[in-house]
């Protein structure tokens, strides 16, 4: 079973998969929008279709203290558009800092400020889904998998 990772922002939307065994996640694409419409649902559509993506893991950005605000509201209401058009089950995953998170790893990797713009939301949406299958994994006492993301190993 494949799932799919999101990282909703205003302008773009950064999706991340993750193998068959459900083990790691990988960057996918990042879809640019001016505003949500049917154009970016059928393109996840297509994605869904033809990855045979079984579950969607959305990044929820709760505030700092653990309250929802505006763009938390955005991402349910996107969460329902997603769940009607689509037919598919959606778990929402916190998200708190995983853009910085995403910048750090890039930066880390000695990655330019022109590229790193290009691969972050997909990075981000990578670190989402990587967290959420490793909180997957603990909970079914599967240890064995593996706790980092595939591109997020440091020498």
């Amino acid at each position: 079973m494949r799932h799919l990772g999101l990282d909703l922002g205003t302008k773009t939307l950064g999706i991340a998969i993750s193998d068959i065994n459900e083990i790691i996640a990988s960057p996918l694409t990042t879809l640019k929008f001016v505003s949500m419409n049917d154009k970016v649902i059928d393109e996840l559509k297509d994605i869904v279709l033809n990855r045979n993506v079984e579950k969607i893991v959305l990044g929820l950005p709760k505030n700092m203290n653990n309250t929802i605000g505006p763009r938390a509201e955005a991402t349910i209401e996107f969460k329902k558009i997603l769940e009607n058009k689509l037919n598919i089950k959606i778990d929402l995953m916190d998200e708190r800092l995983t853009t910085k998170e995403a910048e750090s790893i890039l930066i880390n990797a000695d990655m330019s400020r022109k590229k790193r713009k290009k691969v972050i939301d997909q990075m981000a949406a990578v670190i989402i889904l990587q967290n959420y299958l490793n909180r997957r994994s603990n909970q079914n006492g599967k240890n064995w998998r593996r706790k980092e993301c595939f591109y997020c190993y440091r020498r």
